[in-house]
């Protein structure tokens, strides 16, 4: 139980009716979970707003309700508080909630759009093989040193970020790195956290259904650099045109990241080969086992991050030579045929054609590259197109197929990336909505050194159609196809 009044500390209140001075139990914004002597935040959201749910809340025994509405209907016995945002009054309160977790361990943001899940998950396992005890929330998982916790959302609400955090630091772990999303940022899900840093990756074309227009998108990144304490370090790849834009108003130390510009860290590639790169940083070479130049950025940043937080830098490139890819970040093998498959979560303009530039980099010529991609429904209608063209350019053979449809016609997303086509590459492209089907034809067409790409859902472990997810793992499809070639 919790005094009321002390998990209100600077959530905002402009209006209370009734008494902070009571024990309450839990936090709640989902008004199905609410028990007796709970709080229930109204949350407004996209489908559901909570204000329509705060008699049935308070019929379930909450104590306490925060709203930015007060209802007509007051109730004796319960505390109305009126807030002005309850987004920034859940996030504050959360964190109050579970004793300010974040101010017991270094908290090292994510952000950008695409290299999050790698970044944070590596950095999370070189410090582990540097002896910490570490945190990791990311869109594959939530780590508390060693245990692991399943999660659904890149970042997730505020009351399960606090929650693990609050986990995090009764096992006396030194360190956290957490990916930050445009969404968690715009709904205030890591306000109230203190942050030690954060890092910048890129900025490409992606959630514009949700952001309206790319300046938003930026901005909202942008917002997680502006409110960093004077005592974190802001890191940014100012490779990127929106890496200075980053740090324009931050308070924090500004560190700068670069394979091609004058930056406070720099690398260079210096050989390239299918089981890894040569590269250079701080003037020492290294050999990892991660491939291409959006991994060569990723690990650059990871290595500014560590002697950010105080790891000796010969230490940290030689644990930077030994860590592997992130499940479904460029996850190959050779079958039998000699046939190489990869599997990626390009799921962006930016990213697909990062990795098909790596592809097109790595081949003699004499191979053909085929690769298999979708795009997800219910999301950015504009990148369909995009990503129609770039496939459909870089690759020798393109399909197009499904990527979690939800509520539209899969027929429907893959004409919206066949207008992108050129006419001179339309020979090139075939319509095949069955994701599993198409993973084969890839893999009927495939002749031994060539190359198949099965892009845009890497890690994830399901089909989602209409509300409703069936298993579906493309590295476990695409290596049963091939597997059963000959047949």
């Amino acid at each position: 139980m919790k005094l009321l009044k002390d998990i209100l500390y600077g959530a905002g209140l402009s209006a209370v009716s009734g008494n902070t001075n009571v024990m309450v139990n839990h936090v709640h914004f989902d008004s199905r979970k609410v028990g007796m002597d709970d709080v229930f935040v109204a949350i407004r959201g996209s489908i559901t707003d909570g204000h329509e749910y705060i008699q049935k809340a308070v019929e379930s025994g909450a104590k306490a309700v925060v709203c930015e509405e007060l209802p007509e209907l007051l109730v004796n016995g319960v505390t109305y508080l009126k807030v002005v945002d309850c987004n920034s009054a859940l996030a504050i309160i959360a964190s109050n909630y579970y004793n300010n977790p974040s101010k017991n361990l270094k908290l090292v943001g994510i952000t950008g759009t695409n290299g999050k899940t790698t970044v944070s998950t590596l950095l999370y396992n070189l410090f582990r093989k540097a002896g910490y005890k570490v945190g990791l929330i990311s869109t594959i998982k939530i780590m508390v040193d060693k245990k692991e916790y399943p999660t659904s959302l890149t970042t997730p609400d505020a009351l399960t970020i606090n929650k693990h955090l609050s986990l995090m630091s009764d096992e006396g772990v030194e360190f956290c790195f957490m990916e930050v999303s445009s969404h968690g940022i715009y709904q205030k899900r890591s306000e109230g956290l203190h942050f030690e840093g954060a890092i910048f990756t890129n900025l490409s074309h992606d959630h514009l259904d949700y952001h309206k227009t790319f300046a938003e998108y930026r901005d909202t990144k942008k917002k997680l650099f502006d409110d960093l304490p004077k005592t974190a370090f802001a890191l940014s790849n100012i490779d990127d045109k929106n890496g200075l834009v980053m740090l324009q108003n931050t308070k924090a130390k500004k560190c700068t990241y670069a394979l091609k510009s004058y930056a406070d860290y720099r690398a260079q590639i210096l050989e390239k080969q299918f089981d890894g790169q040569l590269l250079k940083i701080d003037d020492n070479e290294l050999w990892s086992k991660l491939i291409g130049d959006f991994n060569a950025y990723n690990l650059l940043a990871i290595y500014a991050t560590a002697d950010l937080l105080g790891l000796e830098k010969m230490e940290t490139l030689k644990l930077i030579s030994e860590l592997e890819n992130v499940d479904g970040r460029f996850q190959y093998f050779i079958s039998k045929e000699k046939i190489t498959a990869i599997v990626d979560y390009a799921h962006t303009p930016d990213a697909l054609k990062n990795v098909l530039v790596t592809i097109n980099a790595l081949r003699t010529g004499n191979e053909n590259v085929i690769t298999v991609v979708g795009c997800g429904g219910d999301r950015d209608k504009s990148k369909r197109p995009v990503m129609g063209h770039i496939a459909s350019e870089m690759s020798n053979h393109a399909i197009f197929t499904s990527d979690n449809p939800r509520t539209e016609p899969p027929v429907s997303i893959i004409e919206e990336m066949e207008s992108g086509v050129e006419p001179q590459n339309t020979n090139k492209v075939l319509a095949i909505e069955n994701r599993k089907q198409a993973i084969k034809t890839a893999c009927k067409l495939a002749l031994a050194n060539d190359i198949i790409l099965v892009a845009g859902k890497g890690h994830e472990t399901y089909q989602e159609t209409n509300g409703v997810r069936t298993d579906f793992d493309d590295f476990k499809e695409i290596k049963e196809a091939l597997a059963n070639l000959n047949k």
